[in-house]
Protein backbone atom coordinates (compact mmCIF):
# COMPACT_ATOMS: atom_id res chain seq x y z
CA UNK A 1 0.00 0.00 0.00
CA UNK A 2 1.17 3.53 -0.78
CA UNK A 3 2.49 5.68 1.98
CA UNK A 4 -0.52 8.37 2.83
CA UNK A 5 0.49 11.58 3.69
CA UNK A 6 1.73 14.15 0.96
CA UNK A 7 3.89 17.23 2.99
CA UNK A 8 3.13 20.50 1.72
CA UNK A 9 6.02 23.11 3.42
CA UNK A 10 5.51 26.81 1.94
CA UNK A 11 9.00 28.49 1.74
CA UNK A 12 10.75 31.68 1.54
CA UNK A 13 13.92 32.28 2.28
CA UNK A 14 13.94 29.71 4.72
CA UNK A 15 17.51 27.77 4.08
CA UNK A 16 18.27 28.43 7.98
CA UNK A 17 15.23 27.10 9.06
CA UNK A 18 14.39 24.32 6.29
CA UNK A 19 17.02 21.73 7.65
CA UNK A 20 15.45 21.30 10.80
CA UNK A 21 12.26 20.64 9.60
CA UNK A 22 12.90 17.81 7.16
CA UNK A 23 15.24 16.27 9.41
CA UNK A 24 12.35 15.67 11.90
CA UNK A 25 10.31 14.35 9.07
CA UNK A 26 12.50 11.73 8.51
CA UNK A 27 10.70 8.86 10.71
CA UNK A 28 7.30 9.49 8.70
CA UNK A 29 9.55 8.24 5.64
CA UNK A 30 11.00 5.26 7.27
CA UNK A 31 7.52 4.36 8.98
CA UNK A 32 6.28 5.03 5.79
CA UNK A 33 3.89 7.43 6.31
CA UNK A 34 5.12 9.68 3.91
CA UNK A 35 4.76 9.53 0.27
CA UNK A 36 6.07 12.83 -0.90
CA UNK A 37 7.52 16.14 0.25
CA UNK A 38 6.24 19.10 -1.60
CA UNK A 39 7.88 22.43 -0.90
CA UNK A 40 5.59 25.42 -2.50
CA UNK A 41 8.07 28.24 -2.99
CA UNK A 42 7.45 31.99 -2.98
CA UNK A 43 10.97 32.96 -4.84
CA UNK A 44 13.37 32.87 -2.20
CA UNK A 45 17.14 33.91 -2.77
CA UNK A 46 18.44 31.91 -0.83
CA UNK A 47 19.66 27.92 -0.89
CA UNK A 48 15.78 26.97 0.38
CA UNK A 49 14.89 24.90 -3.40
CA UNK A 50 18.20 23.96 -3.67
CA UNK A 51 18.34 22.42 -0.21
CA UNK A 52 14.54 21.05 -0.74
CA UNK A 53 15.17 19.32 -3.88
CA UNK A 54 18.67 17.55 -2.06
CA UNK A 55 16.40 16.13 0.26
CA UNK A 56 14.12 14.77 -2.59
CA UNK A 57 11.21 16.92 -2.40
CA UNK A 58 9.63 17.87 -5.21
CA UNK A 59 9.99 21.83 -6.08
CA UNK A 60 7.50 24.17 -7.26
CA UNK A 61 7.52 27.97 -7.60
CA UNK A 62 5.61 31.13 -7.75
CA UNK A 63 4.48 34.62 -6.73
CA UNK A 64 4.98 34.57 -2.75
CA UNK A 65 1.51 34.95 -1.04
CA UNK A 66 1.44 31.94 1.64
CA UNK A 67 -2.34 30.83 0.71
CA UNK A 68 -1.20 30.59 -2.61
CA UNK A 69 1.93 28.66 -2.43
CA UNK A 70 -0.03 26.41 -0.08
CA UNK A 71 -3.19 26.23 -3.07
CA UNK A 72 -0.19 24.88 -5.80
CA UNK A 73 1.27 22.56 -2.95
CA UNK A 74 -2.08 20.99 -2.85
CA UNK A 75 -2.32 20.73 -5.90
CA UNK A 76 0.53 18.95 -6.96
CA UNK A 77 0.18 16.80 -4.31
CA UNK A 78 -0.99 13.16 -4.95
CA UNK A 79 -1.29 11.65 -1.38
CA UNK A 80 -4.97 10.51 0.22
CA UNK A 81 -3.71 12.70 3.22
CA UNK A 82 -2.18 16.20 3.64
CA UNK A 83 0.21 17.32 5.80
CA UNK A 84 0.60 21.04 6.12
CA UNK A 85 4.28 22.12 8.20
CA UNK A 86 5.78 26.21 8.26
CA UNK A 87 9.30 25.53 7.23
CA UNK A 88 10.51 26.57 10.74
CA UNK A 89 8.22 23.49 12.42
CA UNK A 90 10.30 20.69 13.68
CA UNK A 91 7.77 17.96 15.03
CA UNK A 92 9.02 16.58 17.99
CA UNK A 93 10.56 12.97 17.93
CA UNK A 94 7.88 9.79 17.93
CA UNK A 95 5.38 11.86 16.21
CA UNK A 96 4.70 9.10 13.58
CA UNK A 97 3.22 6.97 15.81
CA UNK A 98 0.70 9.27 16.78
CA UNK A 99 -0.02 10.34 13.15
CA UNK A 100 -0.50 6.70 12.45
CA UNK A 101 -2.82 5.88 15.05
CA UNK A 102 -4.90 9.05 14.05
CA UNK A 103 -4.85 7.62 10.39
CA UNK A 104 -6.13 4.13 11.27
CA UNK A 105 -9.07 5.44 13.37
CA UNK A 106 -12.71 4.82 11.57
CA UNK A 107 -13.72 8.19 9.91
CA UNK A 108 -10.81 9.88 11.19
CA UNK A 109 -11.03 13.87 10.71
CA UNK A 110 -8.61 17.30 10.72
CA UNK A 111 -6.18 17.47 13.41
CA UNK A 112 -3.62 19.29 14.28
CA UNK A 113 -0.17 19.58 16.92
CA UNK A 114 -0.03 20.81 20.12
CA UNK A 115 2.44 24.35 19.80
CA UNK A 116 5.95 24.63 21.55
CA UNK A 117 8.52 27.29 20.88
CA UNK A 118 12.09 25.65 20.92
CA UNK A 119 13.30 28.68 23.79
CA UNK A 120 12.81 28.41 27.47
CA UNK A 121 11.26 30.49 29.55
CA UNK A 122 7.62 31.77 31.35
CA UNK A 123 7.11 33.88 28.01
CA UNK A 124 7.74 31.21 25.77
CA UNK A 125 5.34 28.64 27.76
CA UNK A 126 2.72 30.98 28.23
CA UNK A 127 2.29 31.81 24.53
CA UNK A 128 2.18 28.47 23.33
CA UNK A 129 -0.26 27.25 26.25
CA UNK A 130 -2.83 30.20 24.82
CA UNK A 131 -2.35 29.39 21.64
CA UNK A 132 -2.96 25.73 22.38
CA UNK A 133 -5.90 26.82 24.59
CA UNK A 134 -7.37 29.06 21.53
CA UNK A 135 -7.37 26.22 19.53
CA UNK A 136 -9.23 23.94 21.80
CA UNK A 137 -11.88 26.64 22.89
CA UNK A 138 -12.33 28.19 19.61
CA UNK A 139 -11.44 25.23 17.25
CA UNK A 140 -9.25 27.90 15.56
CA UNK A 141 -5.25 26.32 15.52
CA UNK A 142 -3.04 28.76 13.23
CA UNK A 143 -0.40 27.22 10.52
CA UNK A 144 2.01 26.95 13.14
CA UNK A 145 0.76 24.41 14.80
CA UNK A 146 0.42 22.40 11.55
CA UNK A 147 -2.57 20.50 9.82
CA UNK A 148 -3.81 16.97 9.43
CA UNK A 149 -6.41 16.42 6.99
CA UNK A 150 -7.62 14.13 4.44
CA UNK A 151 -7.57 15.66 0.52
CA UNK A 152 -11.45 14.99 0.13
CA UNK A 153 -11.80 17.45 3.14
CA UNK A 154 -9.83 19.78 1.87
CA UNK A 155 -10.98 20.01 -1.16
CA UNK A 156 -14.58 20.18 0.15
CA UNK A 157 -13.66 23.44 1.92
CA UNK A 158 -11.93 24.45 -1.17
CA UNK A 159 -8.28 24.46 -0.08
CA UNK A 160 -6.55 27.31 0.94
CA UNK A 161 -7.19 30.81 -0.58
CA UNK A 162 -4.81 32.38 -2.39
CA UNK A 163 -4.24 35.18 0.37
CA UNK A 164 -0.91 36.56 2.20
CA UNK A 165 -2.16 36.20 5.93
CA UNK A 166 -4.63 34.20 7.69
CA UNK A 167 -5.42 31.31 5.06
CA UNK A 168 -4.76 28.82 7.66
CA UNK A 169 -7.78 30.79 9.55
CA UNK A 170 -9.72 30.81 5.92
CA UNK A 171 -9.23 27.50 5.58
CA UNK A 172 -10.53 25.77 9.45
CA UNK A 173 -13.48 27.93 9.31
CA UNK A 174 -13.99 26.36 5.97
CA UNK A 175 -13.73 22.60 7.11
CA UNK A 176 -16.91 23.05 9.36
CA UNK A 177 -15.73 20.95 12.05
CA UNK A 178 -13.82 20.65 15.17
CA UNK A 179 -10.33 19.39 14.95
CA UNK A 180 -8.48 17.40 16.86
CA UNK A 181 -5.24 18.16 18.56
CA UNK A 182 -2.57 15.12 18.66
CA UNK A 183 -0.46 14.16 21.31
CA UNK A 184 2.83 15.79 19.41
CA UNK A 185 4.68 19.04 19.88
CA UNK A 186 4.62 21.52 16.77
CA UNK A 187 8.26 23.02 17.86
CA UNK A 188 8.61 26.44 16.15
CA UNK A 189 10.70 28.81 16.14
CA UNK A 190 10.66 31.98 18.54
CA UNK A 191 12.81 34.44 16.46
CA UNK A 192 9.77 36.59 15.51
CA UNK A 193 8.91 36.89 19.00
CA UNK A 194 12.46 37.31 20.62
CA UNK A 195 12.38 40.50 17.96
CA UNK A 196 9.13 41.90 18.40
CA UNK A 197 8.91 41.45 22.06
CA UNK A 198 6.93 38.44 23.28
CA UNK A 199 3.64 40.60 25.01
CA UNK A 200 3.75 42.38 21.57
CA UNK A 201 3.65 40.30 19.75
CA UNK A 202 0.93 38.40 20.93
CA UNK A 203 -1.26 41.73 21.13
CA UNK A 204 -0.69 42.49 17.78
CA UNK A 205 -1.56 38.60 16.45
CA UNK A 206 -5.02 38.87 18.22
CA UNK A 207 -5.59 42.12 16.98
CA UNK A 208 -4.98 41.26 13.48
CA UNK A 209 -7.17 38.64 13.68
CA UNK A 210 -9.91 40.49 15.14
CA UNK A 211 -9.65 42.18 12.24
CA UNK A 212 -9.64 40.13 10.02
CA UNK A 213 -12.91 38.01 11.60
CA UNK A 214 -14.35 42.09 11.16
CA UNK A 215 -13.47 42.29 6.99
CA UNK A 216 -10.17 43.80 6.79
CA UNK A 217 -8.59 42.83 3.67
CA UNK A 218 -5.60 39.81 4.22
CA UNK A 219 -3.31 42.09 1.79
CA UNK A 220 -3.76 45.18 4.03
CA UNK A 221 -3.11 43.15 7.43
CA UNK A 222 -0.31 41.31 5.88
CA UNK A 223 1.29 44.61 5.03
CA UNK A 224 1.20 46.04 8.45
CA UNK A 225 1.58 42.58 10.44
CA UNK A 226 5.39 42.37 8.36
CA UNK A 227 6.23 46.30 8.54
Amino acid sequence: MRAPISVIIPTLNAEGELPGCLTALSEGVVTGLIRELVVSDGGSSDGSCRLAEAAGAVVITGPPSRGGQLRRGALMARGEWLMILHADTQLAPGWSEAVAAHLERDGAGPAYFRLAFRAAGAMPALVACWANLRAALFALPYGDQGLLLRRAAYERAGGYPDQPLMEDVALVWALGRPLEALPVQARTSAERYQRAGWLRRGARNAWTLLRYVMGADPATLAARYRR
